[in-house]
């Protein structure tokens, strides 16, 4: 499974390292949305994701998640404080929420038209998920 992950990764163009431990997003995922609160989120979660699966890092550790909030310019300080104090648990423990009310259990999870993906999926089941499959592609861009 890992070796055709990091296939699909690097047709992707994303580095994946080998890594040899999984570490807990839980604190990530919780300074994510603060990020998100100061419209920094996406820079935030490529940053993350780049930290964990390309470059190995504990996004566990309060000290990681301050340096790549730093790095993507958000302020120290309060990236630690926010992780400290836990202010944006309660948001996440809604999100954990709601996706188990809607049998999400795994990430990525795809669900639409009444279907579900599990898991890192090719192109080919999502245009099938989707309801694109037998449906010729335009080549223009309407």
């Amino acid at each position: 499974m890992k070796d055709r992950v990091k296939h699909a990764a690097g047709e992707a163009g994303l580095l994946l390292a080998d890594r040899t431990k999984t570490y807990n997003s839980r604190l990530a995922q919780e300074l994510g949305k603060w990020a998100e609160s100061r419209s920094k989120g996406d820079s935030f979660h490529h940053a993350v994701f780049s930290a964990y699966f390309a470059a190995g890092i504990n996004i566990a550790k309060i000290p990681a998640l301050v340096d790549i909030a730093a790095s993507i310019g958000l302020p120290r300080d309060e990236a630690e404080e926010i992780l400290v104090k836990r202010t944006f648990k309660a948001e996440v423990d809604d999100d954990w929420s709601l996706s188990h009310k809607n049998g999400i259990t795994a990430v990525p999870t795809f669900v639409m038209n009444g279907g579900r993906l599990v898991g890192a999926q090719p192109y080919e089941m999502l245009e099938e998920l989707m309801g694109l499959k037998g449906i010729k592609k335009r080549t223009h861009g309407y």
